[in-house]
């Protein structure tokens, strides 16, 4: 969807937002625009405060100050149990570590947003299997996460996260756990499918080459945005 003007519509925005841990300031006065269907790489140091920008954007905390918008909803001055709603309809969030329930199995954990969301369990048992196939992980629908590869969980993960085919989705380090050829394979498969989903994406890392797989890419010094990123980005395998 674009504008009248040929511009992409905004999908994500942040305007001057502040968070601190206590007295310890960790974004300061950040604002920020993702269009739809851009893919926004957000890198820096450890520390730099990405990671608490992301869950500011995600609506697990709530800012100090300023706000965050999804569209034109103001979802950071909404209550915690709305902003949860949301995480299972609209925002599609990745972490580092999966967060797979190790009980379930593959299956189960990608149904679990739809099921939450009041879905029928043959609609979301369908739907999950339709994603564990997208990113190849389908013949892994009965396994549980203890038996799986750290790529093998971790595309279960973003398959959980793009379940309700959200408007956007918000990846923390999502190749921080993986070796180079297993974050390759799963930055891959991720941008091949948000690409043809329309998804817009934000996606954090310190990795310069998984930040190469965004449209754009803004950098975090101290909580601040950086307008001259020096080459802080560690080159090293993550």
């Amino acid at each position: 969807m674009s504008t009248a003007s040929g511009e992409k519509a905004v999908a994500l925005s942040a305007r001057s937002l502040v968070y601190s841990y206590g007295a310890a300031p960790a974004v300061k006065g950040v604002s920020l625009e993702v269009a739809r269907g851009e893919i926004l790489s957000i890198t820096g140091a450890s520390g730099s405060g990405k990671s608490t920008l992301l869950l500011c954007l995600a609506g697990v905390l709530a800012p100090d100050a300023g706000e965050v918008r999804l569209g034109d909803r103001i979802i950071s001055a909404e209550s915690e149990s709305e902003r949860s709603r949301l995480r299972r309809s609209q925002v599609g969030v990745v972490f580092q570590f999966g967060q797979l329930v190790p009980e379930l199995t593959a299956l189960e954990n990608v149904a679990l947003p739809l099921l939450l969301g009041g879905a029928r369990r043959s609609a979301a048992e369908t739907a999950a299997r339709t994603w564990l196939e997208r990113f190849e992980v389908g013949g892994l629908a009965d396994a549980r996460p203890p038996g799986m590869s750290g790529g093998q969980s971790q595309r279960v993960a973003i398959a959980r996260a793009m379940v309700t085919e959200p408007e956007v989705v918000l990846a923390d380090e999502p190749t921080g756990a993986l070796d180079s050829l297993s974050g390759e394979l799963v930055m891959n498969q991720l941008v091949r499918v948000v690409r043809e989903a329309g998804t817009t994406v934000v996606l954090v890392t310190h990795d310069a080459r998984v930040s190469a797989y965004g449209d754009r890419e803004i950098h975090l010094r101290d909580g601040e945005l950086d307008p001259h990123p020096a080459d802080l980005l560690d080159a090293g395998v993550s």
